[in-house]
């Protein structure tokens, strides 16, 4: 039971140890929505790919990512999917810190065009030759444009203008005061693509992330891994207690079966075969060697008590009702002597193990006679009919005995050609009272609760209430 909850519990404790404290979060409902491989400095270092990806949160509620070196700008987008991340100064003034940023010390990249400042005496009109005006470090009289085409500089080297700086980043960004920035690594792109998460395997920072399903990423929804286990681990545990209690009740029964069985034979000592351990029944058919025969009863095995004696063992399966059916074979043949009915040589009631030892016939059973081809019987020599009018005769002598020669009538209940067996002589022996039903002999009506016998072999008085 406890390897069974574990199995159960290990993957929701393995999926809190990975995203304890890593699910989606944001500064401001209208901020972007942080998660791997960027994340709070407040959040678990799992949760990020490494500093380079650390946000924090200003007392505006702007997300903030800091660059080298001290360069500190608002988040206004980032791009999962493309691997992209938007930003822009707060101060309006980006220009003033670009010289102060190094994308070498960081895991970003620009991956545009340089950028070149020039400061212009004259006026030009903004963007007209793909220049952009700088308005927060221009002046009346003192303009500053950005430009990367070098096929338009000469507009700026022939004119009133002189270069004062030049940026690895794109000049386009300088007038909408904006920078846009890539990462290569972690790769995640496609995790995001296929609305997966993405994170270290086995919750180890190392360089390699992998995609595992989403089910921590929105907030507020932290708790659904959590119900789930809960209900998951409820059903499991229900599971097993009714096991347990379907274990407990057959254990239970079968245990009563054995008492009754050890109760039954006690009261019959004086008159019951021999009974023998399952390691002589073991001995007595050599190990169980020989097969006879099998059944829906159990199999058939030809074993020997002496050098001259021979008997056919019969290993039960599973005796239904608690045990009532080799009761029943033990309390009626065990007390039969007659030409006509098998003999019960001996039996073993060893714990849960039940066999029947009966004499052995060498002609097998009246089937393999009446049915003389048949793919599993094969073919065999028909008998005569006077043979088969011995017989018949000898069966109605059996049934005779056991309804008037006996102290009780013992009703078969299950007559049929596999349960008449052949001597050496083609003598008939009844067997198998594994169904056998004791009644006195001054009763004419027997009371059933249920028809017994093989289908096609019970007799039409037995499939109504009363047996007259």
């Amino acid at each position: 039971m406890s390897i069974l909850l574990f199995l159960v519990f290990f993957p929701l404790l393995s999926l809190g140890h990975t995203l304890e404290g890593c699910e989606d979060s944001s500064c401001n409902n209208d901020g972007p929505v942080i998660h791997f491989p960027f994340r709070l400095s407040h959040q678990p270092k799992h949760c990020g790919y490494d500093l380079g990806f650390e946000l924090h949160c200003n007392n505006k509620k702007d997300t903030i990512l800091e660059l080298p070196s001290s360069v500190h700008l608002v988040v206004e987008k980032i791009d999962y999917v493309s691997q992209q991340i938007h930003l822009y100064d707060p101060e309006e003034c980006i220009a003033t810190k670009l010289p102060k940023l190094n994308l070498s010390q960081s895991n970003f990249t620009n991956d545009d065009y340089p950028t070149d400042l020039f400061n212009c005496s004259a006026p030009f009109s903004d963007n007209n030759y793909g220049y952009y005006l700088v308005p927060c470090l221009s002046s009346p009289g003192y303009q500053v444009h950005a430009v990367t085409s070098t096929s338009r500089l000469q507009y700026f080297l022939y004119g009133p203008c002189t270069k004062i700086h030049q940026y690895p980043y794109s000049h386009s960004t300088f007038g909408e005061n904006k920078l846009q920035l890539n990462w290569l690594i972690p790769l995640c792109g496609n995790c995001e693509f296929k609305g997966m998460d993405c994170g270290f395997k086995n919750g180890t920072k190392l360089s390699e992330t992998h995609c595992f399903n989403r089910t921590m990423t929105h907030k507020g929804n932290t708790k659904q891994p959590l119900i789930a286990g809960v209900v998951l681990g409820t059903a499991l545990v229900c599971i097993i207690v009714f096991s347990l209690y379907q274990l407990y009740l057959t254990s239970r029964n079968e245990r009563e079966s054995r008492v009754r069985l050890e109760k039954f034979l006690d009261d019959y000592k004086a008159i019951r075969p021999t009974r023998y351990s399952y390691a002589d029944i073991k001995k007595i058919t050599d190990d169980f060697n020989e097969k006879l025969g099998e059944g829906s009863y159990g199999t058939v095995y030809k074993g020997r008590l002496s050098s001259e004696i021979y008997v056919a063992v019969k290993v039960l399966r599973d005796s239904k009702g608690k045990g009532e059916e080799f009761i029943n074979e033990i309390g009626t043949i065990g007390r039969i002597h007659h030409v006509n009915v098998v003999r019960l040589v001996g039996f073993c009631a060893d714990g849960f193990r039940r066999v029947l030892i009966y004499e052995y016939l060498p002609n097998d059973s009246l089937e393999r006679f009446i049915l003389p081809v048949s793919s599993n019987l094969g073919s065999v020599s028909l008998i005569s009919w006077n043979k088969l009018q011995h017989i018949a005769l000898g069966t109605a002598r059996g049934i005779e005995y056991l309804h008037q020669g006996c102290d009780q009538q013992i009703l078969h209940f299950d007559i049929k050609p596999q349960n008449i067996l052949l001597d050496h002589n083609l003598n008939p022996k009844i067997c198998d009272f594994g169904l056998a039903k004791l009644c006195s002999k001054e009763k004419s009506v027997v009371t059933m609760t249920a028809a017994r016998g093989t289908i096609g072999y019970i007799a039409p008085e037995v499939l109504i209430k009363k047996l007259w």
